[in-house]
């Protein structure tokens, strides 16, 4: 890909990606055909999505579940979100988790 392409598709998707990893990111797609990395970037989660999944529905441990985190939906579920603690807590770091899910989910693709 180009220099060019490579910054267009990172700067659109940009605040769905952990921002540690948006240079290896980058460096990854110098060397990805487009379709490839076009595919990658297809069907990343949005961060306002997930707050409001994990705003209604982490109790049930939706938001874990979505993230791939099997295990410990399971445990958000069975323990009815920690009493409501551990829902309270995944409201406010739901977005990094999902932009690390995003970044992570396009490194292993490219």
């Amino acid at each position: 890909m180009t220099p060019e392409q490579i910054n267009q598709l990172v700067s659109i998707n940009a605040d769905k990606l952990a921002p540690e990893l948006i240079d290896t990111i980058r460096e990854r797609l110098q060397d990805a055909d487009e379709g490839v990395a076009q595919a990658a970037f297809a069907d990343l989660k949005s961060t306002t999505t997930m707050f409001l999944i994990a705003f209604f529905l982490g109790g049930y441990g939706v938001d874990r579940f979505m993230l791939g985190q099997t295990g410990l939906g399971i445990a958000k579920l069975c323990t009815c979100g920690g009493c409501g603690i551990w829902a309270i807590i995944d409201w406010f770091t739901i977005g990094s988790r999902t932009r690390q899910y995003n970044a992570e989910k396009i490194l292993s693709r490219i």
